[in-house]
């Protein structure tokens, strides 16, 4: 094999699309920085225990683990920032109110998460702690939106869900971690068929709860369906309200809704939310309530967040004009190489041609060349 082959699924980035990334993380981090959220940046890699603690236990099989040379314990490469950012806001802030975080920086995974998904994505996101009322779930889907919306991405929709509806319809059901998987993915292909083989041994009312659950899918009409059908207890009406109060304070944004979508099942504690875009395979943005995420850490603090891989962003928008450069020729000489400093610190691309490159094509397309006249270094347009 050459030594210059990359294993499946990890790639390099080349100038025009690192160019892209580079900047949607400014815009993006940008944008955060303007909803008063502070950026932390972790380490890539951590004690094993650390990283897979709590919530992070479901990322076992997506972590490369290694040996650290120097205490001889294992390590683990991070598969997702977000348990990171819980222990930052713990034990390294433990600050007494709201705390806003945000990050960026690269994940591995041990596989891709699709066909023709990267194995280490870039990892943007952001978590809001220590407010347990839905204005923080407000803020964090607005910030989520925003942050799309810096991207140019054209037209995005937001499908929420909630994890307490699932939970609430099996409290009273003893359900052992296979079967439980089972039902988890019946609901999600929406298989109705394998859903009655599922449940048929289980209370009648809890049966017909999650084959209804099946069919709650689409406008905002779904959540007074779902009122009418499912049982009604105290945790499916509050579930319900509060994704109707969300639905409410979105400024217009399009929602769609999908009762029976249990992803993060183990995870989310609340509200959970999708954002999509046309023509894109799969979400753009996943998030919601996690309250839980600290608590292994000493520190069971009300928390939401979102998180987005830039690397599937740029993929799904279209590419930034490229900011036109000047050229200049390189020479020894003190006037010229003021000039060139001169229109840099103004925020100017300048790519001085090497002798014997004239010719040559360059990333950036020179609309504009540094010439001498009279005796001084003027910029014109190039013909």
């Amino acid at each position: 094999m050459s030594a210059w082959v990359l294993p499946d699924h990890i790639a390099d980035v080349l100038p025009s699309e690192a160019r892209h990334i580079e900047e949607l993380r400014r815009d993006l981090l940008d944008t955060a920085r303007s909803y008063g959220y502070e950026l932390v940046m972790p380490p890539l890699m951590e004690h094993l225990e650390s990283l897979l603690t709590g919530a992070g236990e479901a990322l076992d099989l997506q972590t490369f683990k290694l040996v650290d040379q120097i205490s001889g314990r294992m390590m683990g490469l991070r598969a997702d920032c977000t348990p990171q950012v819980a222990r930052i806001d713990a034990h390294l802030l433990n600050r007494a109110g709201v705390t806003r975080l945000c990050y960026c920086g690269p994940v591995l995974h041990t596989r891709s998460g699709a066909p023709h998904a990267t194995r280490e994505p870039l990892q943007l996101g952001a978590e809001i702690y220590g407010h347990a009322g839905l204005e923080a779930d407000i803020e964090i889907l607005r910030l989520a939106i925003d942050c799309l919306k810096a991207a140019h991405v054209a037209a995005p929709s937001i499908d929420l869900a909630d994890a307490r509806l699932l939970k609430a319809l099996l409290a009273e059901v003893p359900l052992n971690a296979t079967r439980l998987g089972a039902l988890h993915a019946a609901l999600a292909a929406k298989d109705s068929a394998e859903l009655r083989d599922l449940t048929r041994d289980l209370p009648v009312r809890v049966r017909q709860d999650l084959l209804a659950l099946v069919q709650l899918y689409g406008d905002a009409q779904v959540l007074s369906e779902a009122e009418r059908v499912l049982s009604p207890l105290p945790e499916v009406h509050e579930a319900l309200r509060n994704l109707s109060y969300l639905a409410q304070h979105l400024d217009g944004a399009r929602l769609t809704f999908d009762l029976a979508d249990v992803r993060g099942y183990g995870y989310y504690t609340g509200a959970r939310f999708a954002i999509y875009a046309p023509g894109a395979a799969d979400a753009l943005v996943r998030g919601g309530r996690y309250d839980k995420v600290g608590a292994v850490f000493g520190r069971n603090r009300p928390a939401a967040g979102f998180s987005l891989d830039l690397k599937a962003l740029v993929a799904g928008v279209a590419p930034r004009a490229l900011q036109a450069a000047i050229r200049a020729p390189w020479r020894d000489d003190a006037g010229l190489n003021a000039a060139i400093a001169g229109l840099r610190s103004r925020g100017e691309v300048v790519v001085c041609v090497l002798p014997g490159h004239e010719s040559e094509v360059d990333e950036f397309h020179c609309d504009r060349e540094l010439i001498e006249a009279a005796g001084q270094w003027v910029v014109q347009a190039m013909n």
